[in-house]
């Protein structure tokens, strides 16, 4: 049957990113124990597409998953399926996304019942031909903060919220955080710790510790920023502490990104301004190189930025 995707395509436009997202499919994640979780996983899955190429093989990135899905899954696991994808697809550059809900086992502070956490986490690894291998690691984790403000000027009691530590690590060469150890970290810098099952020793305990640790979000994050700081391991962080306010109808939040990446000097175009040609006119177009507006289709597609590491 004719390969119509291989076909060449006369507007030499190349692509950053084509493939698939949102395919849903059990995932085999190593535990820092030794066990093996089985978690449902929302994957996407890219390649760069040159100006030569019409399209891709849609059916080779699903064909990779199933082969890949009931392995374990591990920093240097995805890079297997990342050298795969590139192989299949030929592509100088593969990307993956894996979401997922992670669960570990927490203990109540003071009757130690036990009880299972779920928290969102996510791997964003990149394989590129010139610049290696690259892994983000993402989780997000809840805590509570009590309002400094609040139990300040208030003769009694001061008002807690619920809130949010979205947290993305890029680890130096040969060193990894385990979700654990992660997730453990970084639920000691709120104003305490949420736990699925609490009896009342543990609600007083909790209540009690959230009042004499009062934190605004920008507290919290201060706190994350110097510990990924020093931390020997840690590359590149981006972190964000967002609070569900109690008494607003708005969140409260704080964000800081380690190195910050280079300043550029240029807004975003408001593509509603200026004369973009509709799809047709391509085709329709008296030579092989300039669009109807004049502009040169030959000119270098924009790096991908994102990909790079900071």
């Amino acid at each position: 049957m004719r390969d119509t995707q291989g076909t060449s395509d006369v507007r030499e436009v190349d692509l950053q990113r084509v493939g698939v997202k949102r395919v849903a499919l059990p995932f085999r994640i190593q535990e820092q124990d030794g066990g093996i979780q089985t978690v449902l996983a929302d994957i996407q899955l890219s390649v760069d597409l040159p100006r030569h190429y019409k399209g891709t093989h849609m059916s080779r990135f699903i064909e990779i998953l199933e082969k890949w899905k009931d392995v374990p899954s591990s920093s240097g696991q995805l890079e297997h399926i990342l050298e795969d994808t590139r192989a299949h697809l030929r592509a100088a550059r593969a990307h993956i996304q894996v979401a997922f809900k992670y669960f570990v086992q927490k203990h109540a502070p003071v009757s130690g019942q036990a009880s299972t956490m779920g928290y969102d986490c996510s791997f964003h690894a990149m394989l590129c031909a010139e610049a290696g291998y690259d892994l983000v690691c993402g989780v997000t984790v809840p805590i509570t903060t009590v309002c400094p403000c609040s139990k300040e000027m208030s003769d009694a009691g001061a008002r807690n919220q619920r809130a949010w530590l979205r947290v993305k690590v890029r680890t130096v060469e040969d060193k990894f955080f385990w979700l654990e150890e992660l997730i453990s970290q970084l639920e000691a810098f709120g104003s305490c710790e949420v736990y699925p099952l609490v009896k009342r020793p543990d609600e007083k305990f909790v209540t009690e510790r959230g009042y004499e640790n009062p934190k605004f979000v920008e507290d919290v994050l201060r706190d994350v920023v110097l510990w990924l700081r020093a931390h020997p391991y840690v590359a590149w962080f981006e972190v964000e502490c967002e609070a569900d306010e109690s008494i607003h109808p708005h969140n409260a939040f704080a964000y800081q990104q380690e190195p910050a990446p280079a300043a550029v000097n240029v807004f975003q175009r408001d593509l509603t301004t200026v004369d973009i040609p509709p799809p047709h006119a391509y085709a329709s177009r008296t030579n092989g190189h300039t669009s109807r507006n004049g502009r040169d289709t030959n000119a270098p597609a924009l790096p991908d930025v994102a990909s790079r590491r900071p």
